[in-house]
């Protein structure tokens, strides 16, 4: 089993950045994939990235690939995602999610994953 901590959420301005940070303990985290997701008020939660074992592949949903990344350390057991130009709309609890195979089209659905964290609040107000 694989405990996951999100980090870095907050309120900023359209246009501002922030880091997220999934911070993992319990196994070797090199052998999950990882995601992150996103649940706005009253809305579903959903896909907003993805990376693989050793971070040579990731997914995007189109809402955010041209600015967010996702990336990971291995040897921090951490997985980031940058956010470059917030949008009010991408206002939500943005969780990370693990799961122990290969990065595959099941990593953009929330039940294809195990390991969840509890979330970190991201407000961006226009």
């Amino acid at each position: 089993q694989v405990q996951l901590l999100e980090s870095g959420g907050g309120l900023v301005q359209a246009g501002d950045s922030l880091r997220l940070s999934c911070a993992a303990s319990g196994r070797t985290f090199s052998n999950y994939a990882a995601g992150w997701f996103r649940q706005a008020p009253g809305k579903e939660r959903v896909f907003v990235a993805a990376i693989g074992l050793n971070a040579g592949i990731t997914y995007y949903a189109d809402s955010v690939k041209d600015r967010f990344a996702i990336s990971r350390d291995n040897a921090k057991n951490t997985v980031y995602l940058q956010m470059n130009v917030l949008k009010p709309e991408d206002t939500a609890v943005y969780s990370c999610a693990a799961h122990p195979r290969p990065l595959g089209t099941w990593a953009t659905m929330p039940q294809g994953y195990d390991y969840w964290g509890q979330g970190t609040q991201v407000t961006v107000s226009s």
